[in-house]
């Protein structure tokens, strides 16, 4: 057996909400994603700050290229919509 991890750190988020939307988004694009998060944010009272809120999302190493380009297009999404919320000119105007 071998002692090489399969698994790599793609990204860190606070909050499960956020990861799961991610993973929904990368296991649909056919990569699947493992979460890691401390016990106690995970309990009946979710935490969404601090370092209890901390989600890690790991991918095989295998996939993480392709990881890596879905969640900077997910990312860059996010900006692009937080800015149209705001009312700045994402829409070019």
């Amino acid at each position: 057996m071998s002692d090489e991890l399969t698994w790599e750190l793609l990204h860190e988020v606070y909050g499960r909400m956020e990861a799961d939307l991610l993973q929904t988004y990368l296991e649909a694009e056919g990569i699947p994603v493992q979460m890691i998060q401390e016990g106690a944010g995970r309990s009946i009272y979710p935490v969404t700050f601090g370092p209890l809120a901390l989600v890690q999302l790991f991918v095989p190493k295998e996939k993480m290229a392709a990881a890596t380009s879905l969640l900077k297009n997910y990312l860059d999404n996010q900006t692009t919509i937080a800015t149209d919320e705001d009312g700045d000119q994402a829409s070019g105007e």
